[in-house]
Parts: structure tokens; C-alpha cells; sequence
């Protein structure tokens, strides 16, 4: 087959709603027959995001001089003259484009910038797919943009407020990814933990859960992408601490552990209030496992401020650490706030992730031992319940879900063999 006969191709950057969102742009792609052609579905959550986005786009055009490139995503969204201005790049879609059929049909007065207001987004339309062409677990898109405006993000502005998918759609969408076989679902969106807001009777997160697990019998495993610390209703409370379906693995977006920085960077929950939830959770679930995103470097972060959040992962008990240093974005109220110099941002990052690394490697050593179910995953490797990396003893079949015996830890994850029984 020849490039000009290649099915077209979707490269993913950033958060897991994009992957959910790159599906729907591949089957409009191929239903639009764009052979030759790559789709860039950019993040906008760092300026090294947006870099690392372009230094892409043009080692593609290198590689491939006669394919046909799209962009879109956030960045595409919040700054389309960037891409406008790259020769290599063929057409710019905004966030609600990427997701329409005919964005991708070729029509002679189109223009290379297709971008709307996403402000003026008002709701959500349902993408109905069949699976994911790299992962073993499905992807599913309940909410999308954000009614908050946190002074160091940008992605309000490139994902519009918050709208909610229906619960009936997310039910059809499930039901249809486990009749293809995928045992593992991942609930993804902006802020899902804003869910229902903007639907009749405002069904909050926990109730839709409810609702799904009960309509999707047929689905074994079930995850919660990124959740507010100030925002876990009692509902979804009730479920962490019933429903064995609903994984004891809980990212929460933390930022930071210092309450002067959290207040300046507008969250709505404080120190304690991460040290409570987290203890609290972990009483009606023992076994639970906590995530979270950190940023270092933020705007008059002081040492003191930053040992805050070096402290925070013990007193909250954090196992995985998502870390960004801090990135200045345009037109927020971070931008034009005392920079912290970039060396002792990365400096910090890198304190952190060892101190992440650290907290992993104990958590890895208490499994030791231990049966887990693990949903397998390309090349003998899986995750646990607890999203810990596995690699197994043998291959087996992608998706399929088994129960293994750990025998040995490291940073790197966990090695196990099928167990006997």
C-alpha cells in the first residue's frame, strides 16, 4: 500500500479526552476518504505542550512531504494563527470542528482556519465509537469544558464552559464498547466532577455512576479520570465505598499544598480539605490509591510553600504524582504575577517526582506478594486495580483481564505470573 493509499493516521497529545475525541476524528476522517493524511489533536496545558506539538508537525512534513496535515485540539483552538503561519500545516480546526463530518470533506472554498467561539458552545453532541486503535481500556467522554477559572490555566478557553453528556448516551456508549469487548471503562472530560450541572434535574457524578453501572452489567472494570478535591458528592462517596466495579484508583487535580498558593491560584479546597478527603476515602476503602496533579514554580512560591507540597504527599498519602513545573500561559492572571526564575521550577519538579518516585516504589513493595486482577495490555504487561504497571509472565490476550501473583517490585512497576488457582 502506498502512502497516498494510507488510511488516515491521528496523533494524540495530552489528556485522555483527546483520546476519546481522536476517535471520532479518525472515523470522520476515513468516512471523508483523506488517505495521506495526519491529524494532530494538540494539548494546550504547558507552552512545552504547544513546542512539542509544532516540532512534530514539522518533522512529519520532513518525513512525509505529500501528506496532507490537519491540526486541532486545544492549542489549535486557543492560538490558530500559530498554525495558520506554519507552512507545513494544510488546515486548522477548532475543538467543536474536529468533531463534525464535514470539517473533513474537501470543499474548494474552504478556509485553512476552521476555528468558532468555543464560548459560545452550549452543549455537547454525542459521538457514539466502536473502540480504540492503541489501548485496552475504552475511553468515555461524560463532560467537557470548565465553569472555573483556576489563574494558571488556559483550557477553559480552548474547551468552552462545562456541558454534560446525557446519561442515556454515556449508557449506549458503554454498552457498546463491552459488546466489543472492552472489560475497562475510563470516564474522561474537562472536569467531571462538575457532571450534571447542566442537565434536567442535575444529576450530580456519583448518581450518573449509579445509574451506568446498573444499565452496563457487562462492564467489569470502571475508572473516574481527574476529580476537584472540593467537589465529591456523597453519592459517588457511597459507591467508592460499595461498589467493588469502581476502582480503589482516584486522581485528584491537588495543584499544590501551600494555602496561599492554592489561593492564588483560585482552587476551592485547601490543604486540610485534601488531607480529610483522602482520609476519609481511604476508611471506606482501605485499599484505595490516590493520584494527583502538582505544579512547582508557581508565581511567589516560596521554599517554605514549596516543602508544603513535598509534605503533602505523605500527610494526604499520594502514590502517583502528575508534576508540571510551573508554564506561564497568555492571558491568564498567573501570567502577570511574580515569576519564580524557570531553573528553580524544574529544580522543584524534579525534587518532587523523586519524592513521587519514593512514595510508588513503597506502595509497590506492599503489593509484593499479593494476587491482583490485571487488565492486560500489549506485550505482557497490565495494570492492577490500583493502576499499578504489571508485567507478566507470559503474553496474553489484550483486554482480557487475569488473576496474577506479584512476585517482585520495582520503580518501574511490578512483575508478576498467573497464579495457580
Amino acid at each position: 500500500m502506498t502512502s497516498k493509499d494510507a488510511a488516515p493516521e491521528v496523533v494524540t497529545l495530552g489528556c485522555r479526552l483527546n483520546a476519546f475525541e481522536s476517535e471520532v476524528m479518525r472515523d470522520h476522517a476515513k468516512a471523508a476518504g483523506l488517505n495521506d493524511t495526519v491529524i494532530f489533536n494538540t494539548c494546550a496545558v504547558t507552552t512545552e505542550a504547544e513546542r512539542d506539538a509544532r516540532r512534530q508537525i514539522r518533522k512529519l512534513r520532513r518525513e512525509r512531504p505529500d501528506a496532507r496535515i490537519i491540526v486541532s485540539g486545544c492549542a489549535a483552538q486557543i492560538a490558530p494563527e500559530k498554525f495558520d503561519e506554519m507552512p507545513e500545516v494544510d488546515l486548522v480546526l477548532g475543538n467543536e470542528e474536529k468533531l463534525q463530518l464535514e470539517s473533513y470533506l474537501p470543499s474548494p472554498e474552504k478556509q485553512k482556519i476552521q476555528v468558532s467561539d468555543i464560548m459560545q458552545a452550549k452543549e455537547i453532541a454525542g459521538h457514539l465509537i466502536s473502540g480504540f486503535e492503541s489501548h485496552s481500556r475504552a475511553f468515555v467522554q461524560v463532560q467537557q469544558g470548565c465553569d472555573h477559572r483556576c489563574t494558571f490555566c488556559i483550557i477553559p478557553y480552548g474547551r468552552g464552559n462545562s456541558r454534560s453528556v446525557p446519561i442515556g448516551h454515556i449508557v449506549d456508549q458503554v454498552n457498546q464498547l463491552t459488546g466489543q469487548g472492552y472489560h475497562e471503562a475510563v470516564l474522561t472530560g474537562v472536569d467531571i466532577s462538575s457532571y450534571g450541572s447542566d442537565l434536567p434535574g442535575q444529576p450530580s457524578l456519583g448518581q450518573m455512576v449509579r445509574r451506568l453501572l446498573a444499565l452496563a452489567p457487562d462492564l467489569k472494570r470502571l475508572r473516574l479520570s481527574s476529580l476537584d478535591p472540593a467537589v465529591i458528592d456523597d453519592e459517588l462517596m457511597d459507591l467508592i465505598a460499595t461498589e467493588p466495579r469502581l476502582m480503589p484508583h482516584l486522581h485528584l487535580s491537588v495543584q499544590a499544598g501551600s494555602d496561599l498558593i492554592l489561593k492564588r491560584m483560585k482552587r476551592r479546597h485547601n490543604r486540610k480539605d485534601v488531607i480529610e478527603l483522602t482520609t476519609r476515602i481511604r476508611e471506606l476503602r482501605p485499599d484505595v490509591v490516590f493520584g494527583a496533579d502538582l505544579i512547582t514554580g508557581f508565581p511567589t512560591e516560596s521554599d517554605d510553600m514549596f516543602e508544603d507540597t513535598l509534605r503533602l504527599v505523605d500527610d494526604a498519602g499520594l502514590t502517583y504524582l502528575h508534576v508540571f513545573p510551573y508554564s506561564p500561559r497568555p492571558d491568564t492572571p498567573a501570567a502577570n504575577m511574580p515569576q519564580i526564575d524557570e531553573k528553580i521550577r524544574k529544580a522543584r519538579a524534579a525534587a518532587l517526582r523523586q519524592k513521587g518516585e519514593q512514595a510508588k516504589l513503597a506502595y509497590f513493595d506492599l503489593l509484593n506478594g499479593q494476587t491482583a486482577e490485571v487488565l492486560v495490555e500489549r506485550d505482557g504487561r497490565g495494570y492492577t486495580e490500583t493502576y499499578a504497571p504489571v508485567r507478566l509472565n507470559d503474553n496474553f490476550e489484550q483486554g482480557s483481564i487475569v488473576s496474577a501473583l506479584i512476585t517482585s517490585a520495582s520503580p518501574d512497576g511490578l512483575t508478576a505470573q498467573i497464579s495457580a488457582d
